[in-house]
């Protein structure tokens, strides 16, 4: 998730101070994704650098007012007009995790599995209560918060299945009980080979 382009879009809406920022991208998140005060006057910093905002009044409490320049606001709406693009690949630490898992001797992978599935269903059903116990769900707070909520229930039943297939893949695998060793070969400089990289794949899967 892009914190840069989030608080430059509240911004496009008017000036706020720091504390007023986050407190306005919270309304806007339900807190799913916290941010710290240094990290919103660290953006505020690479955005002034770069020219998108400025810093404007100051009030009589000594909060300084940042602002959005007109090229702020074009990089919001190029923001809004262009899809989100998913990387080809993945640091999820989960699936890394049982990849690498999946590699070592002794390793009780389906005891791994059952337990992070034990976890997301958890993690599901705090979502699904979180999901109803809102006050206003015609508010516009509470929509906005709800899709983000929507978007985790949504990753978590996501993960569930992963992990079914997972568990299903690997009791067919021939050799799921075997792990790999150390390879003996002097590792290259650089990054690995489209061939050797679809090898380890191979191997994982």
């Amino acid at each position: 998730m892009s914190v840069r382009q989030s608080l430059l879009a509240i911004l496009d809406q008017g000036p706020c101070y720091g504390y007023q920022l986050r407190a306005e991208f919270d309304r806007r998140t339900g807190s799913t994704w916290p941010l710290n005060v240094g990290q919103i006057y660290n953006t505020l910093d690479r955005l002034e650098r770069d020219g998108l905002v400025e810093k404007g009044d100051v009030d009589e409490q000594g909060h300084v007012y940042w602002q959005i320049t007109d090229a702020g606001s074009a990089e919001v709406q190029a923001w809004l007009d262009a899809p989100v693009e998913r990387t080809q690949g993945t640091r999820d630490e989960l699936a890394i995790k049982l990849a690498v898992a999946a590699t070592l001797p002794g390793v009780d992978l389906g005891a791994v599995i059952q337990r992070q599935r034990s976890a997301s269903l958890r993690q599901l059903q705090e979502l699904n209560r979180a999901k109803y116990a809102g006050s206003n769900p015609d508010g516009p707070e509470e929509l906005a918060w709800s899709l983000v909520v929507d978007s985790m229930i949504f990753a978590a039943e996501a993960e569930t299945r992963w992990l079914d297939h997972t568990e299903q893949r690997l009791a067919r695998h021939p050799h799921r009980t075997m792990g790999l060793e150390l390879s003996t070969e002097t590792p290259k400089r650089g990054r690995p080979a489209k061939s050797e990289a679809s090898d380890t794949e191979a191997v994982v899967g």
